[in-house]
């Protein structure tokens, strides 16, 4: 699956989270992004995810107690769902995403699960947000600074101005580099990025943070109900 209009009426989002978006795309940097791709569909590119908005449809803002944030989708043929670092169901699990579930088997016990997709950890008020919410088939970090950061980063700072208390889980520094925009009561949690690359390596390796269990341990410290992840 493919994106196949650049228009937003084609993009759902939860109520909660429509004003936000609205505005984005009436100013000039979310005008400026439509029509750069509306321009490199024109010209044949092949472009995922088919939803970009798909995290802000799953997730209403008032459900969020959790926000895993990546960098930009898979790219990929069939691997971008709109959700950060899931795969659509039934496609092979990437590297990072493998290493997530690792993680996850050995902070809480949890097998790997059959299907690569996180939409279940969605519907648990986990926020699965990409920084940059576009990208071209094979081109890594082709849409990065075409505007959708200035959409991503409203969102977090939206997320983090409400009160009730929330966890961001930061892996890697490009996702570190959003810290300023949190602040209490949430609470941050950082490790290195999940990728083969990175997930061993100091300073904080991301196989072995227990990120999961840690969350969970907080959230309920804040009366919060803990995700089944």
């Amino acid at each position: 699956m493919r994106l196949q209009h650049a228009d937003p009426a084609h993009w759902p989002v939860a109520p909660g989270w429509a004003p936000l978006v609205e505005r984005f795309f009436d100013s000039t940097t979310g005008r400026a992004l439509l029509d750069f791709l509306a321009g490199r569909l024109a010209q044949g590119a092949t472009v995922y995810p088919p939803e970009p908005l798909r995290a802000l449809m799953l997730t209403p803002p008032e459900a969020v107690r959790a926000v895993v944030l990546g960098q930009d989708p898979y790219h990929g043929p069939g691997q971008a769902e709109g959700l950060a670092f899931s795969v659509a169901p039934g496609v092979p699990f990437p590297p990072s995403l493998r290493n997530i579930f690792l993680e996850l088997q050995r902070d809480r016990g949890t097998p790997p699960p059959m299907s690569g997709s996180l939409v279940r950890w969605a519907g648990q008020g986990v926020l699965l947000l990409n920084t940059c919410l576009s990208v071209e088939d094979g081109q890594a970090a082709s849409h990065a600074g075409r505007g959708w950061e200035a959409l991503t980063d409203a969102v977090i700072a939206a997320v983090a101005s409400d009160l009730s208390p929330k966890a961001f889980l930061l892996w890697g520094a490009h996702a570190q580099k959003k810290t300023a925009l949190i602040g209490a009561p949430h609470r941050v949690f950082a490790a290195n990025h999940p990728s083969p690359l990175s997930a061993r390596r100091p300073p904080v390796p991301f196989l072995g943070c227990g990120h999961f269990g840690a969350v969970n341990a907080w959230l309920e410290g804040q009366g919060r109900t803990p995700i089944a992840w």
